[in-house]
């Protein structure tokens, strides 16, 4: 899949009438246009083709018309399907002739991530009988408002959205049910983060929507909160409902400049996670930021201290490896950041309530 960026004169025509141009000539490049999308508002363009390799499609576009792409990716196209819902031109547009598509490839993206408030031994009989419930139910509330599922596990959703009111209504519905869910087992409850973000299928990264994908992630993993809503997102919404927001429910929106704060601040951690010595102090630069003004930061985003936010990422970390196998007990200990395994067993019980051993036990 192709990006292009497009000037301000460029229409939907001209987009159609380039795209039937290259199907003229892709055959001399072994190139197959499959279909494409134009985002008049944003003004970019993006082409889906089979191709041999990337030079392949810049060649059939220089010949063909002479725009070529800003920025080329390579796609599975049942992921393209799964987010943008198709993966050729709609059948309504071939009876026009330049097959005019109406379709920006802009979308929204909803993570929903639920982890257990604390790790047991074996899921009590009720847990496994209202998670399965819990679980069809979130898939059903995905579909009734039209939200394409592109991944899922039984801890995690991310799924694709045309509307962003249509998302945030799924986000309400599905939190409304994870409060259900809990009232049913008040000993083993589950902890929801759903994190909307909007955004373009390609750009200067190699995967589809991975930009946008991480930032929802990222404040699923950091800001206090159920729903969490970016900037771009809550504009939309507005928009489409009169300039006015939904408040209350634990929806927080995120700002621009926490955006710029999460993204810095998760990219440092991401490359210093080996670090043991890593410290506050550590932060400043980066960020820009003195320690006092970083310190009532995370303290307004997250609701942790520093140095709390730090631990609770590295034990969260140190979790996932644990449950992909990826190594002893003390490798991810290491791996995490932590001075010793004796140490990092300590601390994932406190917040776990099992050692790691006995966790990797249950896995068993």
């Amino acid at each position: 899949m192709d990006r292009h960026d497009v000037s301000d004169t460029v229409t939907a025509e001209i987009v159609a009438d380039l795209h039937q141009k290259d199907l003229k000539v892709q055959h001399e490049f072994e190139c197959r246009g499959l279909t494409y999308w134009f985002d008049g508002k944003r003004k970019t363009a993006f082409c889906l083709i089979e191709a041999p390799d990337k030079n392949a499609i810049v060649e059939m576009h220089s010949k063909a018309h002479g725009d070529v792409p800003h920025s080329i990716i390579e796609v599975e196209t049942s992921i393209v399907e799964s987010f943008l819902g198709r993966i050729e031109d709609p059948k309504r547009a071939q009876d026009t002739g330049l097959n005019i598509i109406n379709d920006t490839a802009f979308r929204i993206i909803m993570v929903v991530s639920l982890s257990k408030l604390s790790l047991t031994k074996k899921d009590s009989k009720l847990y496994k009988t209202t998670f399965s419930k819990f679980t069809s139910g979130i898939r059903k509330i995905l579909k009734k408002y039209s939200g394409n599922i592109v991944k899922q596990t039984d801890y995690y959703y991310l799924a694709s959205f045309n509307s962003v009111t249509k998302s945030v209504h799924a986000a309400s519905d599905i939190q409304d049910l994870n409060r259900e869910f809990n009232k049913q087992n008040t000993k083993e409850k589950l902890n929801l983060k759903i994190g909307l973000n909007a955004g373009v299928p390609v750009t200067k990264k190699q995967l589809l929507f991975e930009d946008t994908i991480k930032l929802a992630e990222r404040m699923c993993d950091i800001i206090k909160g159920e729903i969490l809503v970016s900037a771009e997102a809550k504009e939309l919404y507005k928009s489409e409902n009169a300039n006015t927001f939904i408040k209350g429910k634990g929806i927080v929106s995120i700002s621009q400049t926490d955006e710029k704060f999460i993204t810095i601040l998760m990219d440092y951690i991401d490359a210093a996670r080996t670090d043991a010595n890593l410290k506050v102090d550590n932060f400043s630069k980066p960020l820009g930021c003195s320690k006092s003004q970083f310190y009532r930061k995370m303290i307004s985003l997250t609701g942790k201290s520093p140095n709390a936010f730090i631990q609770e990422y590295r034990l969260n970390e140190a979790l996932k490896l644990l449950s992909k196998k990826a190594g002893n007990i003390s490798e991810i200990a290491f791996q995490t950041g932590f001075s010793s395994p004796s140490y990092f067993s300590k601390c994932f019980k406190k917040k776990f309530v099992l050692l790691p051993v006995a966790y990797l036990n249950s896995l068993q």
